[in-house]
């Protein structure tokens, strides 16, 4: 038996599959929930929420913890694109606006598969920016510049992954190994002590690939990135030729940029006095 929204949104759907995915949306919305919520929100029972959650860990949507979920990341699991997506949007706005400053007409650029480069390909479709070659295994740049006159697009192939919305392993690999671009713009999850980090090791065997493919590389973090560690290096730091991070970073990160003699500049977010 349904019970109605507490919050004011009606009827729940019924069936595993709608209730899955209203489950999924909330958990990606609020970024954790207890089953216990989950429980009472749905108006189910707590081993049909454990059933629920077991299935969306499975399609790598959500991560369980003992009583509830998550769909923020950890050192060993990156969160979903959908989560992605939604977080930290001002900070991404910043840091592609100053990317943008560093693409010229007739260049050829590689975007990565981050949600901070996906930034880069929205402010490119205003078509301020012509000709321009884009390369990219990220499905959701694909889709926002596929119909963009003045961009030839260039999409790599690989095995599809849907965690990530992108195309990877040895096929991507071979892909990137093949070209030669101006600019890599990319992300990672953490940045600590020189490194760049990421949790999945298929992401940077990709990373490497296309930094090696770059005659300049940058990386774009927003500062909850910075101080963080996950379990593989991506490269130093020193492979990059410069950083850009949003306003949001303490003293104390950029003072640890600064000791590793770091290239980087501050991106000022709209939200910014």
């Amino acid at each position: 038996m349904s019970r109605s929204d507490s919050t004011g949104g009606g009827a729940h759907p019924q069936g595993p599959t709608a209730r899955r995915a209203a489950m999924a949306e909330r958990v990606l919305a609020a970024g954790s929930a207890t089953a216990a919520e989950l429980a009472e929100r749905f108006g189910v029972s707590l081993m049909t929420v454990h059933r629920d959650l077991d299935e969306l860990e499975r399609q790598g949507v959500v991560r369980k913890f003992r009583g509830g979920v998550t769909a923020q990341p950890s050192g060993v699991f990156e969160s979903n694109v959908q989560y992605r997506l939604k977080t930290m949007r001002a900070e991404k706005e910043a840091l592609a606006e100053r990317a943008l400053g560093l693409i010229e007409p007739g260049m050829a650029i590689m975007l990565d598969d981050s949600t901070s480069a996906l930034e880069i390909a929205r402010r490119l479709r205003l078509g301020e920016i012509t000709p321009l070659t884009v390369v990219t295994n990220f499905l959701e740049a694909v889709n926002v510049l596929a119909d963009q006159r003045g961009i030839h697009l260039m999409a790599l192939g690989g095995d599809y992954d849907p965690l990530h919305a992108s195309f990877l392993g040895v096929s991507c690999v071979e892909a990137v190994q093949s070209l030669r671009v101006d600019v890599c713009f990319a992300s990672t999850s953490a940045v600590h002590a020189g490194y760049a980090y990421h949790q999945e090791q298929h992401i940077v065997s990709v990373k490497r690939a296309m930094l090696d493919s770059a005659a300049r590389g940058v990386l774009l973090v927003d500062h909850t990135k910075l101080g963080r560690t996950a379990l593989h290096r991506v490269a130093p730091l020193s492979r990059f030729d410069l950083l850009l991070v949003d306003d949001g970073a303490s003293a104390e990160a950029l003072r640890d940029l600064d000791e590793h003699k770091v290239t980087y500049q501050v991106c000022a977010t709209k939200d910014s006095p």
